[in-house]
């Protein structure tokens, strides 16, 4: 399981009338019967809850609208997606479509279209505009967003009434409550998953509380700023080193060990997304949720996260899959996928009418109201992914006894720097 929204909703209600007229046409003509293969990814945790049944209803609805265009879908685990479409487009047997984790690579290798070949006018514009932001190589859309989530701090209420600690609006008031559950003999008053499984994402959580972020106003990295060395300090000094974050040390305490202990009740606090919300209901465990804390208040942004669609030009099927990307897209189809599988919608309408919804509002809408201003991974960067593997395997360093964040930091950003100028 890392985001200015409000001027779509008049130019999408205005354009809603051309919503079929799809993209700038297509390369395959009308030569007959197309068949699109989509390539996508597992959101399910069992055989009942899988996306191959979202998939199927979607396309028998999709291909009884429009007959002349069959879709054939093949699911995968998110352990196996990426690489299977990697092996695809390697093979020169790319298909029309995948719905994968990145998309800059292939947008480098000029094997995408644009989302403006793709899709119509309405559709384009109903995305959030930090999805579609996140979405582009040079200023140019290639990744379409599929599903989006965004991060909230997680408290254990129990713990929290029973010390008389209200939740945390700031990082001196965060130190406060885990110092107070600290004495009260709470094994992890504040969960620090710096582990390599998902230490990017906690990172880019903490930076963007600090004012910094991994990259600058002008989308260059900026990992080791000021201000990013400084969150990385306090961390070490007012968290780790006053031993509020646990016995195992945080460079060694993965997203997962953290999230189960917090659902047995040995956490205090932590970071998660939505799925945290469906592990803690099923152990019984009362929870609140608020926005991240920042130096001196609530922080100006949380991190969002978002996978991605894209459409490869190998075979030419450009009209078609404007068509089938146009009703994927439709409020119904994006609210659909979003409800069953505890995902933030990545379009305007569909947002707004979720957060409309008493039920949808109650179970998401701390998370909906996030989104806006969200911040997500630097993506569009093909050296993202490298960058990516360099954070998991040293962040976790700056905070051990022997910690040297600055020095950290600069090599990370030195690395990342000699990466994105060998692109």
């Amino acid at each position: 399981m890392q985001r200015r929204v409000t001027g779509l909703t008049a130019a999408v209600a205005a354009l809603s009338m051309t919503a079929l007229l799809a993209g700038c046409g297509g390369d395959s003509g009308d030569s007959g019967d197309v068949t699109l293969k989509l390539v996508a990814a597992d959101y399910g945790d069992s055989s009942t809850n899988t996306s191959k049944k979202y998939w199927a209803a979607l396309t028998k609805k999709f291909e009884a609208e429009n007959p002349n265009i069959k879709v054939d879908v093949s699911v995968y685990s998110w352990t196996d997606v990426d690489r299977k479409v990697k092996e695809m487009v390697k093979d020169g047997n790319a298909p029309d479509l995948a719905q994968i984790g990145a998309y800059a690579d292939y947008a480098a290798q000029d094997k995408l279209y644009s989302a403006d070949d793709l899709l119509s006018i309405p559709t384009q514009a109903d995305f959030l505009a930090p999805l579609s932001k996140a979405g582009e190589v040079n200023r140019v859309q290639y990744g379409m967003p599929f599903a989006a989530s965004t991060r909230l701090l997680f408290y254990n209420e129990k713990l929290f009434k029973s010390a008389g600690i209200k939740p945390p609006q700031s990082w001196s008031e965060l130190q406060s409550a885990a110092q107070k559950l600290k004495s009260r003999g709470v094994k992890i008053p504040f969960a620090l998953p710096l582990g390599p499984e998902e230490a990017q994402a906690e990172t880019m959580q903490w930076l963007l509380s600090g004012g910094g972020g991994y990259t600058d106003n002008v989308d260059s990295y900026a990992i080791d700023s000021k201000q990013n060395i400084s969150t990385f300090e306090w961390l070490k000094d007012e968290l780790v080193g006053k031993g509020l974050t646990g016995p195992t040390a945080p460079a060694e305490l993965d997203r997962a060990e953290a999230f189960a202990a917090f659902t047995r009740g040995d956490v205090g606090m932590l970071n998660g997304h939505p799925t945290l919300m469906q592990m803690s209901a099923k152990k019984g465990l009362k929870y609140g949720m608020v926005p991240m804390p920042g130096i001196n208040g609530k922080a100006q942004s949380t991190m969002g996260v978002a996978d991605w669609m894209m459409a490869f030009k190998q075979n030419g099927n450009r009209k078609e899959i404007g068509d089938f990307l146009d009703f994927v897209y439709s409020k119904k189809n994006v609210l659909d996928f979003s409800r069953e599988y505890d995902l933030l919608p990545v379009t305007t309408s569909a947002s707004q009418e979720m957060a409309g919804d008493k039920k949808d509002a109650a179970k998401l809408g701390e998370f909906l109201k996030e989104l806006p201003t969200s911040q997500l991974y630097p993506v569009g960067k093909v050296s993202w992914a490298q960058v990516s593997v360099q954070v998991k395997k040293y962040i976790g360093k700056t905070v051990g006894p022997n910690g040297n964040p600055k020095a950290i930091l600069g090599q990370i950003e030195s690395k990342a720097a000699a990466e994105e100028n060998a692109r």
